[in-house]
């Protein structure tokens, strides 16, 4: 490809949340395609949450130069819609028409898409402003709305990054296939991801479809050195929901301990499922074998991951978990559930165990057996290590992320890349 003379196409990125400490892929995305030459603004519909010890450095940067859409005063709002009212008529004309074809008989849901309009019509000021001519959104939901109704009214291009499962429960009131009609090309995070557009959007459609799979950083999640411990520790890493299965892992970890084996649990993570699994712990006087560790720092998450025998993450319901990739990554057995896009990352019995959600008996049965199993669970590990590094490596699949701007018309420039540097 000859180099382009023009400067880059100036992209947009929106997000629901940005940054998070939750979700490191969202700020590593950004920073990587910036080293791959892409000029990328974001936005963010809500505010920020730092954690009690405040954010990383580059988190820190990032959130002092993305726009927050809530955050916006009242008077300016106001402003921006008078003003575009006047100089842009048909950009509220366009938005107003698309917003209230989106619940036509709802009252309250007609109300709510007129808040999106708002949104939609300060983002695309704010995109004016800041010389952005394409808009790319993660997820599919309220956000992708916004990003929807954004393009309509401003005529801007958009594209998405669907990542499921919430995307595919109510498809209907979400208005999906609207959205993915609107997008210019839509990447997915699994093979399953895909296929669940498949279901809803017309086989024309199919090729603006492509698959880019997450990554993690493989040689910041590098296998620590191998010990021998006399309790095994079983390590999990999610928001406390019961859609991560938490609740089930402590009835298995009960089992065991039932069965008289030397283990002990961590849980990473918070939410609002943290009361439940708060109450379980108290009931079985589990609290001497059962810590729950809130939210953790990044690097804290990793030493915590490093100490680890066995990774444990029993959804019910998951896009493709980068918790597991990264644990993974650092060479720890891991198990899982027949979920979406989990078998496409760890092949069953060979990579790792997966069994059937809400199975507690499974679960049990699946740690009791790798538990007593150190040589599988070796061999387990190391092959898990090999699949991220062959499927799932970050620089690699941002390249191929890249790769699929370009082929659609996302200019870098010909700005030249330098040596990548990401969160921790």
């Amino acid at each position: 490809m000859t180099p382009s003379t023009a400067g880059p196409t100036r992209i947009a990125y929106l997000l629901s949340q940005y940054p998070a400490i939750s979700h490191t892929f969202f700020l590593n995305e950004v920073l990587l395609m910036r080293e791959h030459g892409f000029s990328i603004e974001t936005a963010s519909i809500n505010s920020i949450h730092p954690p009690a010890g405040g954010f990383p450095e580059d988190e820190t940067r990032e959130a002092a130069r993305t726009f927050y859409i809530k955050e916006t005063p009242k008077g300016a709002i106001l402003k921006i819609l008078f003003r575009t009212l006047v100089r842009r008529p048909g950009v509220v004309g366009r938005g107003l028409s698309a917003a209230l074809a989106l619940r036509p008989w709802d009252l309250p849901g007609m109300a709510y898409s007129l808040f999106y309009l708002v949104e939609a019509i300060l983002l695309g000021e704010w995109m004016l402003q800041r010389g952005c001519t394409h808009l790319h959104v993660h997820f599919g939901g309220s956000v992708a709305t916004v990003g929807m109704l954004t393009s309509i009214a401003w005529g801007i291009p958009y594209s998405l990054t669907i990542h499921g499962p919430e995307e595919f429960y109510d498809v209907g009131p979400s208005f999906l296939e609207q959205k993915l009609r609107q997008a210019s090309f839509v990447t997915c995070i699994s093979d399953f991801c895909r296929s669940q557009l498949y279901k809803i959007a017309p086989v024309a459609s199919w090729g603006k479809f492509e698959v880019c799979r997450l990554g993690v950083r493989t040689a910041v999640f590098a296998p620590p050195p191998e010990t021998t411990r006399e309790t095994l520790h079983i390590v999990s890493v999610g928001r406390l929901h019961p859609a991560k299965g938490q609740m089930i892992l402590l009835g298995a970890f009960r089992e065991l301990l039932d069965r008289r084996l030397q283990v002990r649990l961590s849980i990473v993570g918070d939410g609002d499922g943290r009361s439940s699994l708060e109450d379980f712990i108290q009931t079985y006087r589990l609290k001497d074998s059962v810590t729950l560790h809130g939210a953790l720092s990044h690097p804290a998450t990793r030493a915590l991951l490093g100490t680890a025998d066995l990774f444990v993450l029993p959804s019910f319901a998951e896009g493709v978990p980068v918790a597991l990739m990264e644990a993974m990554s650092m060479q720890i057995a891991c198990i899982s559930t027949f979920v979406a896009g989990i078998p496409e990352l760890i092949e069953p019995g060979m990579e790792g165990l997966l069994v059937p959600p809400s199975s507690q008996p499974h679960l049990t049965d699946a740690m009791a057996s790798l538990i007593g199993d150190p040589a599988r669970r070796m061999t387990l590990a190391r092959a898990g290590r090999e699949k991220v590094l062959s499927s799932y490596d970050l620089y690699t699949n941002i390249g191929t992320l890249a790769r699929v701007f370009e082929r659609h018309g996302l200019s870098t420039g010909g700005l030249a890349s330098r040596a990548p540097e990401v969160s921790s």
